[in-house]
């Protein structure tokens, strides 16, 4: 498989996800909420504190969705192992890292206020436990690929 074929594959899955994150944050984030408050009345005043909470978690998907973008670019390009998506992949790592803090601080300050159910929150650490993992597997990938990157050059010095 060319290099070509591989990033327009991976813009494909890129797309994909954007699309889906669109749906979750646009429609099923918010009909959730609203089924929630209206057939719990009690609970109706945290339904605004709760879309800010989940929104303020798409603006590091969103840059990680645009990091994803230049990457698989720079591997169309035919720069699979370059210093520069080294970098890019620590900063996905970082965006995912800081996206699970954020939400799992959120969930414990909503709980302590008692502005959250428990389900709720299992739910939440199940989304924080998906973070850490990307941010973890885009941590390896960095390595590796800096790795990759120092050893091509090497290659390419050689004569």
């Amino acid at each position: 498989m060319s290099q070509k074929t591989l990033s327009t594959m991976l813009k494909a899955i890129i797309i994909g996800v954007a699309a889906c994150c669109v749906l979750v944050y646009t429609w099923i984030v918010p009909e959730i909420g609203w089924g929630v408050a209206g057939g719990a009345p009690e609970f109706a005043h945290l339904y605004t504190p709760w879309l800010i909470i989940i929104f303020v978690t798409a603006i590091p998907v969103a840059g990680i969705l645009v990091l994803a973008w230049i990457i698989s670019s720079n591997i169309g390009h035919d720069k699979s192992f370059s210093q520069e998506n080294a970098k890019l992949l620590k900063w996905v790592s970082l965006l995912a890292g800081i996206d699970a803090l954020y939400f799992f601080i959120a969930n414990i300050v909503m709980c302590l206020l008692r502005a959250s159910h428990p389900g709720l929150v299992i739910l939440a650490l199940l989304s924080c436990f998906v973070a850490v993992c990307v941010s973890v597997a885009a941590a390896v990938l960095s390595h590796l690929v800096y790795k990759a990157a120092k050893l091509q050059t090497q290659s390419d010095l050689t004569i």
